[in-house]
């Protein structure tokens, strides 16, 4: 586990995935690069109902000058009843992939259909990703706070992408930032459970401990400024992924940040990791 202050991991990270260019150098090249698909539905079939065509849907955003560059499927949060998709700035440029998905929320529809949409947005981009140029073996997943549980679920969770044909072993690594590891409060209120009660039940991350699950980065804000006991959540499944014995779970806590205020500061850790992982990864 490991508390980092902000202005040291800005000064140590950023240089590295800046390019050496002048900023209306950058600009130029960015826009010759860099390539956005929008509006994707994700999801397929007969019975599509109006809400799951209007919500299932993502953009691909994609370095046109790269090959088998990596992915990282990006979730937005807003407590599984609000939020849209969007690119968070920091990732983009970067050399990478970014797929940002809408999912449908609560209350037009109850668990588990938040996670269903995640698993079929992952499934997609596994299935899809290299008619991009990307590699299926560098797809990361990612997201703050909701979307930090629903990354955290499908990738220790087989039975979400099961369906797909999909082994959440296949997943290059999971990044979730400030994520529920017990049942996520909504789901909760949906059962009429408070949101002070703690439950650890088969809707959490931390039921679904693994040694083989993909490698995890996990993220938090400032335990003094999260939200309800968020660090400690993803403290308790730091130490028990340690326990079964996973080789590659890591655990930052980022200094001063609260909840809403610590993704733009992870995303430097985010980068580091797809880049270490992605490194390792052979070219097919």
């Amino acid at each position: 586990m490991i508390r980092f202050p902000w202005r040291i991991l800005t000064f140590l990270l950023v240089a590295t995935f800046l390019p050496r260019l002048t900023i209306a150098q950058q600009v130029k090249a960015s826009a010759q690069k860099y390539q956005t698909v929008e509006n994707v539905l994700y999801r397929d079939g007969n019975d599509l109902t109006e809400y799951m065509t209007e919500r299932c849907r993502l953009d691909v955003y994609y370095p046109g000058h790269v090959r088998q560059f990596p992915t990282v499927v990006w979730f937005h949060g807003g407590g599984l009843k609000a939020g849209k998709r969007s690119v968070p700035e920091e990732l983009t440029e970067q050399g990478i992939a970014v797929v940002a998905v809408n999912y449908r929320l609560h209350p037009n529809v109850k668990s588990p259909a938040y996670i269903e949409d995640a698993a079929a947005a992952v499934a997609w981009t596994l299935k899809n990703i290299q008619n991009y140029g990307g590699s299926a073996k560098r797809v990361f997943v990612s997201g703050h706070s909701a979307g930090g549980y629903l990354t955290s679920m499908i990738g220790l969770d087989k039975r979400w992408l099961a369906p797909h044909g999909i082994d959440a072993d296949q997943i290059a690594g999971l990044i979730p930032f400030s994520g529920h590891t017990i049942t996520h409060f909504t789901i909760r209120a949906e059962r009429g459970i408070d949101g002070k009660q703690p439950i650890i039940d088969d809707m959490a991350p931390l039921f679904h401990i693994r040694r083989d699950a993909p490698p995890l980065l996990l993220i938090t804000g400032d335990r003094e400024l999260e939200l309800l006991g968020r660090y400690e959540e993803n403290a308790y499944l730091w130490r028990m992924m340690q326990v079964v014995g996973h080789p590659d779970t890591e655990l930052f806590e980022l200094e001063g940040f609260n909840h809403s205020q610590m993704a733009e500061p992870a995303h430097p850790l985010l980068l580091r990791f797809v880049q270490k992982i992605s490194s390792g990864v052979a070219n097919p």
